[in-house]
């Protein structure tokens, strides 16, 4: 099996998938655009790391291998030698192609290029390479090292050789995957918690229930780990805001049209437990 990955993006995304993805034996190169960026990345993933040895579910050998087979850098150039690239940079699509057209240059002829994007179209993100067959989605769910699935997006040129190594990888670390088939924005997964956390947001917004009660409701009467809201600061009140935007740019349909109540929140700076508030308190 493939044995090389670099992973562009050390942030919350792109350090857990170099997490599994060392815990599964790969040798990864995992950037960012500063020291300080690739800093918190490695921070963030030995402290996933202890906290697994501390439960017992990882042998404290095994997560010092781990850590050792994990190389930062602020040089995109070291994804040459990967066999696989997963990219998880900002959900923007001029971020995601600034990118691409460097790793298009980069990368080895035969390198699978896979994108962490959550909501934008694969093939859009693909029309900036010369080898748009190569390019896939692997969609992975925060927290990596605790979610087990990962959503694959075939582009409308990717290739079935490309699908399939995709899916080897993200089976060798450990998820589960779906696939889908046609490259609609927002896939199967962020359309349907898209449709569901805009929907939520209006209820709060129009005072019909509150933030805890709607999460509850969720939780108990269809069975989530986390209601909507919390899922929401969990992963970034403007991650959420952003893809059910750019769902709403492809397809306009007004469902997930980003309420008001969102789009201040963005605007505030109240971003769910990264800043410290959303549509809970998390500043204790």
């Amino acid at each position: 099996m493939a044995k090389q990955l670099a992973v562009i993006g050390a942030g919350l995304m792109g350090s857990g998938i170099a997490q599994v993805s060392a815990v599964a034996g790969y040798d990864v190169v995992l950037r960012d655009v500063t020291p300080e960026a690739t800093a918190r990345g490695l921070a963030a993933i030995k402290a996933s790391l202890q906290k697994f040895t501390a439960k017992g579910k990882i042998a404290a050998a095994d997560a010092e291998a781990a850590l050792g087979r994990i190389t930062m850098t602020t040089d995109l150039g070291a994804a040459g030698e990967a066999d696989i690239v997963v990219e998880a940079v900002f959900e923007d699509i001029e971020v995601k192609h600034s990118v691409f057209r460097e790793l298009d240059k980069i990368c080895k002829d035969d390198a699978v290029l896979g994108t962490n994007t959550s909501a934008l179209p694969i093939t859009q993100i693909a029309a900036v390479t010369g080898r748009p067959e190569s390019v896939v989605g692997t969609h992975f769910f925060s927290p990596v090292p605790m979610m087990s699935l990962c959503e694959l997006v075939r582009g409308y040129k990717t290739s079935d050789e490309a699908l399939a190594a995709a899916r080897a990888f993200a089976e060798e670390v450990g998820k589960t995957c779906i696939v889908v088939n046609r490259d609609v924005a927002g896939f199967v997964t962020t359309r349907l918690i898209a449709a569901l956390t805009v929907e939520a947001v209006r209820l709060l917004e129009t005072g019909v229930a509150t933030a805890e009660d709607i999460d509850l409701a969720c939780k108990l009467g269809f069975g989530h780990a986390m209601g909507p809201l919390a899922t929401a600061d969990l992963t970034g009140v403007d991650i959420m805001r952003n893809a059910s935007r750019n769902i709403y740019n492809e397809t306009h349909d007004s469902k997930f049209a980003a309420p008001e109540l969102l789009n201040r929140m963005v605007s505030a700076g109240a971003l769910g437990r990264k800043t410290g508030k959303g549509f809970y308190d998390y500043e204790d």
